[in-house]
């Protein structure tokens, strides 16, 4: 969650822009992989600058990173990573580098730039990013009525509150 006192500087949209252009597109040599390759090595680059084990190889598989907060390295740091002037791991639900690669895959196997990918928890929560992305408060939308319950909860109580009305 975003603090209402970040200057306009600092809003999810800069950030957002900020973290497209310091990703430097897709690497040249990535842009002409095939499907299969992208499906297997997209979004992730192994860390060759550490040590591993006897063979001193980086592993070629994604890490599975099961943390929930990441290490600041001081609390400017912190607060830098926090007020978005900086780019990095703050919590799990908000960034993981393991979901990032799966966010990254999907969305170079779909030709899209490889930070355009989300990855959400359930289906319910995409259905509300992507409404609340294309509606506003005013705005109608037309839905069946044959809706997972869930999802039917969602358009018949909690858009609603939003100022965004559906009609089944």
């Amino acid at each position: 969650m975003l603090s209402s006192s970040l200057s306009a500087k600092h809003t999810p949209k800069t950030y957002l822009r900020r973290l497209l252009s310091t990703a430097k597109s897709v690497d040249d040599k990535k842009i002409s992989q095939g499907f299969d390759t992208i499906a297997l090595h997209g979004g992730y680059t192994p860390d060759t600058s550490v040590i591993y084990g006897l063979g001193h190889g980086a592993p070629r598989g994604v890490p599975i990173y099961r943390t929930t907060p990441y290490q600041f390295r001081n609390t400017d740091h912190a607060a830098n990573l926090f007020s978005l002037k900086e780019l990095g791991n703050i919590y799990t639900r908000m960034m993981n580098p393991t979901t990032h690669v799966l966010e990254s895959r999907y969305a170079q196997l779909e030709g899209g730039h490889p930070l355009s990918g989300l990855a959400v928890a359930s289906g319910t929560s995409a259905i509300f990013y992507s409404i609340i992305n294309l509606a506003q408060a005013g705005d109608n939308i037309v839905s069946s009525n044959a809706l997972y319950g869930g999802t039917y909860t969602q358009f018949h109580d909690i858009l609603p509150s939003l100022g965004i009305n559906v009609r089944f």
